[in-house]
């Protein structure tokens, strides 16, 4: 029980070809939303696929702290309006 089991097809360490992308790998536009601001930090993602992997993290904590500020203002209390007056 102790013999070595040979490697399945394909699972080996030896070097193939290099692998070319996957069709649809290229990025995808961000849908709008709407929202300029959440816009403007959702186009940023695309920045990231022209740097090399350990740049990737800098931009998306950028983006992510962006959208994060953007709904934390949805909850920042807003100036009262004052109610309709029917009588005017």
């Amino acid at each position: 029980m102790n013999e070595a089991m040979p490697d399945a097809p394909g699972t080996g360490s030896a070097p193939g070809p290099a692998a070319a992308p996957a069709p649809g790998a290229e990025p995808v536009p961000p849908e709008r939303t709407g929202v300029a601001a959440v816009d403007g930090l959702l186009e940023r993602l695309g920045e990231a696929a022209g740097l090399a992997a350990d740049g990737h993290l800098a931009v998306y904590e950028d983006v992510h702290r962006g959208l994060r500020a953007e709904l934390a203002s949805l909850d920042a209390p807003h100036p009262e309006t004052r109610p309709h007056d029917p009588r005017s």
